[in-house]
């Protein structure tokens, strides 16, 4: 298991924070005082920029023609990407989505191009020219008033595919996959086959984004824990992680419950006050160069009661469980079911009753991804794909409490990129 003196080199020297009151934490957060008002272990973090490099234009090049060889596979003549992490993963185009179109259209031979709106075109050349698709890609620009997918067509029939399958990306707009599909000559199928292709084993490099990405969500919430001071709201330690993560170089932020809401996985809209004894439970993380962390920790301010004890430890041995059962090879159901045994076995049971969710997601650019950690799911895993690994048990009325790393599959087994949780007081404790 990897240390966190990989991860933070001299950035790890933080100072113990002391407690400051909620209308400072407020301030801080909203970025209005001076770093003098910060929480004494937020100030003391440093950016940790250094040795993050970006994806290179040669490694998306890489990933068009893996890309192009799934295709031939499945006799699809071209993939189209609309706005979204697909985008950027292949092309390096950061685009958002509109009501108008913006795509990128990969053949599977031949210069990939672009559908955009005229007002757009300098803005979608600037991007096309730094990435992949180069100075030779064609970029096709409609006005207001004009039919893009007959550029589409245009752009297609030139490649020589007046006949086409196209593989339309998950994430595309039905309205635009739809109006692709009334292109005479064209049928439109699901790109998940090749997009989920490329993106679901992570390389070197983009698994060295994710494991800094982890470091730095952790730091934060660990600088924000050493802040936490009675009678703050959800909302103050929210701003206290997304301080924290700005202070380390990055836009990162959780979510926060309090007492009884942490028994809802997902949390509650409900105003919450921390109180001495309040347990917490913390979920989310931040990007390193469009690369994503997802960390939940649950934590006590104070003493916790012998029942959340016993809950928690409980906790910590289905998510050793999940960790130690996943290995290349192994379906992915089997890793949920390891979980839930020790959960079930408890007697946190039958089944979904108190834990509600699966034990894992996918992760990679979107902190949600293919494939997932859940009963059904016979895909055998494989070295290269991140999961979550972040079994529950949510009692109502009570507490919950989730634990989650992000875990890589590797050749003989399986590693988290942080060290688990060792207990409710002192959640961030090294060995």
């Amino acid at each position: 298991m990897a240390t966190r003196r990989d991860f933070l080199g001299s950035a790890s020297t933080l100072m113990a924070g002391a407690v400051i009151s909620t209308p400072a934490v407020a301030a801080a957060a909203g970025g209005g005082q001076p770093p003098a008002a910060m929480p004494p272990a937020i100030r003391a973090l440093r950016p940790m920029r250094d040795g993050v490099t970006p994806i290179s234009v040669a490694e998306r090049l890489g990933r068009l023609e893996k890309a192009r060889g799934l295709m031939r596979e499945q006799r699809i003549d071209a993939l189209m990407l609309t706005g979204g992490t697909s985008m950027e993963y292949f092309t390096g185009i950061k685009w958002g989505l509109s009501e108008r179109l913006l795509a990128a259209v990969i053949p599977v031979k031949g210069a990939a191009f672009l559908i955009t709106p005229k007002f757009e075109e300098e803005r979608a050349m600037e991007q096309a020219h730094l990435g992949p698709l180069g100075r030779e890609a064609e970029v096709m620009a409609w006005e207001e008033h004009e039919n893009p997918y007959e550029l589409l067509r245009k752009g297609l029939a030139s490649r020589g595919l007046s006949t086409a399958t196209i593989a339309a990306e998950e994430t595309v707009r039905f309205v635009f996959a739809d109006g692709a599909a009334h292109v005479p000559g064209v049928t439109v199928v699901s790109g998940t086959p090749i997009t989920a292709g490329c993106r679901i084993v992570k390389d070197a490099h983009e698994l060295a984004l994710m494991r800094h990405a982890s470091a730095v969500t952790l730091l934060a919430y660990e600088a924000a824990w050493k802040s936490l001071a009675e009678g703050m709201t959800q909302d103050d330690f929210e701003g206290l992680v997304q301080l924290a993560h700005q202070q380390l170089g990055y836009s990162g932020s959780a979510g926060v419950q309090v007492g009884q809401y942490s028994a809802l996985p997902h949390g509650s809209a409900t105003p919450q006050v921390v109180r001495e004894g309040s347990i917490l439970l913390i979920d989310g993380g931040c990007k390193v160069e469009g690369y994503s962390s997802d960390i939940s920790r649950t934590f006590v301010l104070g003493k916790a009661t012998q029942r959340m004890k016993d809950v928690f430890e409980i906790e910590h041995r289905a998510q050793s469980a999940a960790l130690a059962a996943a290995k290349p090879g192994v379906p992915c159901e089997a890793v949920d079911a390891a979980a839930r045994k020790v959960i079930v076995d408890a007697g946190f049971g039958p089944d979904y009753k108190y834990f509600s969710h699966r034990v894992g997601h996918g992760m990679g650019m979107d902190g949600h991804e293919w494939p997932y950690l859940v009963r059904g799911n016979t895909l055998p895993l494989r070295p290269g794909m991140v999961f979550s690994d972040e079994p529950g048990i949510y009692i109502p009325g009570e507490f919950g409490i989730r634990l989650e790393d992000d875990m890589v599959i590797t050749e003989s087994g399986a590693e988290l990129f942080t060290p688990q949780s060792p207990s409710l007081e002192q959640p961030f404790a090294r060995s």
